[in-house]
């Protein structure tokens, strides 16, 4: 068995950092968003619907992908 790591698995590791990056902006990008439409928001749950949805939406696309 060969035990060297896919090269698919080694491009993803380099590129880690910049995904996160990607991610966090996204998260920025509605937190944002629900900042102008809640005014007195409570950020904790707004975050945590964020990351549901984003959790959902890759389920979604897993699918659509992947089968």
């Amino acid at each position: 068995e060969n035990a060297m790591p896919q090269i698919e698995q080694l491009e993803m590791d380099a590129d880690r950092k910049q995904l996160i990056a990607d991610v966090q902006a996204l998260v920025e990008k509605y937190r944002a968003i629900f900042d102008w439409d809640v005014p007195d928001i409570d950020q904790r749950a707004a975050d945590a619907l964020i990351l549901q949805e984003f959790s959902k939406a890759l389920e979604q696309i897993k699918q659509h992908l992947l089968g």
